[in-house]
């Protein structure tokens, strides 16, 4: 697995998930204006950018030391204040320490309270956020009451994109990032830009590790100790998360992300799988706000079993030549630049699980032709093992004194006593797979270039993994 970090400065991001803070000791609403408390909670335009608190009637220094979360004598101090009084008008910089000028811990709240363009950052400790209580006044008359929105949620001021990719059905041996002999640039470059692991643990089946993955938690507490076409009526095998098996789409939507997912979906239950529903555990029911992919193990790749959220469609018909492999990267690509165009600080969660590698194999040629004339395999099985031993050894992702097992002749045949048509039909089909993945990989690298063609790839966690296969 390997990961694409984000500036520096910007992990503070990782307090999105348990320490964001939410609006405390909003008003209640009534036919007179809400009660707010002990304190009047500071309702100024706060810059994000400068740090700076504009004072408005009804401040007083605690009310807005109460909103940042920060002490009374650190704002005296930080604005060399004589006394606790202040003036409408008057800028007062907040405490430096946390991201966009406010404490930690503190809500990151942007324009006027109760005006329809204010935002806020949540704390996290309840999903959804409760709602606000109503902030502003209702009288008899229109013209004598306050009109009040409850803040808009966003995510901390520089929550970085993320991409979330897990390709399907390879080992640790298949891309060239870990010493395979498939080329696979793409992963190469996430590997050299960032982090390469190789202590990563999957169950070696697709639900369960894809259930584990968005939630988590282990996959029996998330519902999929089995794939779900296996799924039995008992706890931790029923194929169903839970409302309380929260997944990173849930999480992130309601801290103010768009979410979407692409490709494989192998996390609702087989008896959920249609057009009767119910959708609550369809990726548009557990968080993810757009779907693009198919449902189930696999998948034909030019004519899939395909759905955009609910509702099937066929974008390959009077198409020849038309692959999922390219048609869910271009969708991809495409409602990223959508949400981009519509806001650009918004920022975005991908998960991205293409079919490939599972079978079946469905490269288009052109791969294949690419693949075949690269003679990767000529020299058989054997020979192929110890050079992707060798090159794992020379990248350090196993240990220098580790030792190839002997070979399994009684359950596979060695190279040179194979018929001239057993190798030809042998060396056809790893070639086939191979071309699959190199395929699957420079699609791949198109979204990754999308990022970077938005000006969003320095900003943007990646994450590339692979499915059912132990690092």
């Amino acid at each position: 697995m390997k990961f694409k970090l984000p500036n520096p400065a910007l992990l503070t991001w990782r307090r999105l998930l348990t320490t964001l803070v939410i609006l405390a000791g909003l008003v209640a609403g009534g036919a007179q204006a809400a009660d707010k408390g002990p304190l009047k909670y500071a309702e100024g335009q706060y810059d994000a950018a400068s740090g700076v608190y504009t004072v408005v009637k009804g401040d007083d220094l605690a009310a807005i030391a109460e909103r940042f979360g920060v002490a009374v004598n650190e704002l005296k101090s930080q604005n060399k204040l004589g006394s606790d009084q202040v003036e409408v008008g008057q800028k007062l910089v907040v405490a430096a320490g946390a991201a966009g000028g406010q404490a930690a811990g503190a809500p990151q709240i942007t324009g006027v309270l109760g005006s329809p363009d204010a935002t806020t950052t949540i704390d996290g400790k309840q999903l959804p956020p409760p709602d606000p209580k109503f902030g502003g006044a209702i009288k008899e008359g229109a013209l004598q009451s306050k009109p009040w929105w409850a803040p808009r949620i966003v995510p901390p001021k520089g929550a970085p994109n993320v991409l979330l990719i897990i390709t399907d059905d390879a080992g640790f041996g298949v891309p060239s990032t870990f010493g395979g002999v498939i080329p696979t640039p793409t992963m190469d470059r996430i590997a050299n830009e960032g982090l390469r692991y190789n202590r990563v643990f999957s169950t070696a089946l697709c639900s369960p590790t894809r259930a584990a993955l968005i939630t988590g938690r282990n996959h029996h507490s998330a519902g999929f100790g089995v794939i779900s076409e296996q799924s039995t009526g008992f706890p931790g095998y029923n194929s169903i998360i839970a409302k309380d098996k929260a997944t990173i789409g849930r999480i992130l939507l309601d801290n103010g992300y768009s979410t979407s997912w692409f490709g494989k979906d192998h996390n609702t239950p087989a008896f959920a799988a249609s057009q009767v529903g119910p959708f609550d555990q369809w990726p548009t029911g557990m968080g993810f706000e757009y779907f693009y992919g198919f449902v189930g193990g696999d998948a034909n790749q030019w004519e899939p079993n395909l759905f955009r959220n609910t509702t099937q469609i066929y974008p390959f018909q009077g198409k020849p030549g038309w692959n999922l492999v390219t048609g869910m990267a271009d969708e991809a690509i495409d409602w990223m630049t959508r949400i981009h165009q519509t806001d650009p600080s918004k920022p975005i969660f991908i998960k991205y699980a293409p079919g490939a590698t599972h079978a079946p194999h469905h490269p288009t040629q052109e791969w294949v032709d690419k693949i075949g004339a690269m003679k990767l395999f000529d020299d058989g099985y054997e020979k192929l093992r110890e050079r992707i031993f060798e090159n794992q050894k020379k990248l350090g992702v196993i240990p220098q004194d580790a030792q190839l097992p002997s070979w399994p002749k009684e359950v596979l045949k060695p190279w040179d006593q194979l018929t001239a048509d057993e190798k030809k039909l042998f060396i056809r089909q790893v070639e086939v797979f191979a071309a699959y993945a190199a395929y699957n990989d420079h699609e791949i690298g198109r979204v990754i270039q999308a990022f970077q063609d938005l000006g969003k790839l320095d900003n943007t966690l990646v994450i590339y993994t692979l499915a059912n296969a132990d690092f």
